[in-house]
């Protein structure tokens, strides 16, 4: 398979990501409807997507520059290379 080069897909892919997310948070919260669900949810979105931009954003530009990741796998191995 071939890399995606074309803008306007790559822009559909992020809408449909963001819809999936939207629509599968919106059904958890409506199988159990408390605002601790929805706290605690919005809480882990906000954690795992922090944790997303540090393993490709802060690594990359303030702890190795030169080092390109390309996966999270990558990134996982890196940090565990390093702490040797």
């Amino acid at each position: 398979m071939k890399d995606l080069t074309d803008p306007r897909w790559i822009k559909f892919k992020g809408v449909l990501f963001l819809l999936l997310g939207i629509f599968s948070a919106l059904l958890i919260v409506l199988e159990q409807p408390s605002l601790k669900l929805a706290a605690l949810l919005g809480l882990c979105i906000w954690a795992f997507c922090r944790a997303y931009y540090f393993a490709f954003y802060v690594l990359q530009h303030y702890v190795d520059p030169g080092f390109r990741f390309s996966g999270l796998w990558s990134a996982v191995r890196y940090l565990l290379s390093r702490r040797r």
